[in-house]
Formats: C-alpha cells, sequence, structure tokens
C-alpha cells in the first residue's frame, strides 16, 4: 500500500511558474514508478509527466515537454513536477500516481496507476 499526498497547487499568472510536491508513504518507495497526471473540468485525465523508480528515465506529454520537469527524491519518499511558464491551458486538477515497477508507455496510462493522491488545483489566468 502507498500513500500519496500532494502539495503546491495554487492561481498563478499566465508565464508563472509552480512546484508541485507527492509525499509518499511506505518503505519501498523506489520500487515504484511515479506519474503526474491532470483533469480539467468535462476532460478525461491526461498523463502529464511520468519517472521511474531509480528515477533514471522520465517521460513527458508534448503539451508540456520543455516546461515541466519531474524529479524524484527517493530519501525522502518525494516526487516533484516543477513548472514552467504556466499557460490558462495548464488549469486542472493535478494528481500523482504509483504503480509497482513500470516503464515506457505503461507509465502514460492511468489505468495501470493503483495508488492515487487526492489531488491539487492549479488555475493559470490569462
Amino acid at each position: 500500500q502507498v500513500q500519496l499526498v500532494e502539495s503546491g497547487g495554487g492561481l498563478v499568472q499566465t508565464g508563472d511558474s509552480l512546484r508541485l510536491s507527492c509525499a509518499a508513504s511506505g518503505r519501498t518507495f523506489s520500487t515504484y514508478a511515479m506519474g503526474w497526471f491532470r483533469q480539467a473540468p468535462g476532460k478525461e485525465r491526461e498523463f502529464v509527466a511520468g519517472i521511474t523508480g531509480g528515477g533514471g528515465s522520465t517521460y513527458y506529454a508534448d503539451s508540456v515537454k520543455g516546461r515541466f520537469t519531474i524529479s524524484r527524491d527517493n530519501a525522502k519518499n518525494t516526487v516533484a513536477l516543477q513548472m514552467n511558464s504556466l499557460k490558462p491551458e495548464d488549469t486542472a486538477v493535478y494528481y500523482c500516481a504509483a504503480r509497482s515497477g513500470g516503464t515506457g508507455w505503461s507509465l502514460r496510462h492511468p489505468s495501470l496507476y493503483p495508488y492515487w493522491g487526492q489531488g491539487t488545483q492549479v488555475t493559470v489566468s490569462p
């Protein structure tokens, strides 16, 4: 079992930056791949970024590539999403998620993640 708690959301303006954090419980955090997903009103939950258990590989949605960076600190059981050059279309509830193992394309599918945080709202004003 993994429990996840996100923090760091808020209201910002276009072009601003935000850093989301996700704290995980458990002793085997490094064995879990982590993902960030988001869901805007009326839309399906979509993949934003993913990182393998050891942190050696990262993956991004095309819409955020070059602006967002995912990272993890396995000693602290945390994963972060640094979001720069934010746009109004980035407005959504952001969720972190965990799954045992996994790499590559499998990190992009929300249905493959059994553990989810409660979400944190990010709002980007024009």
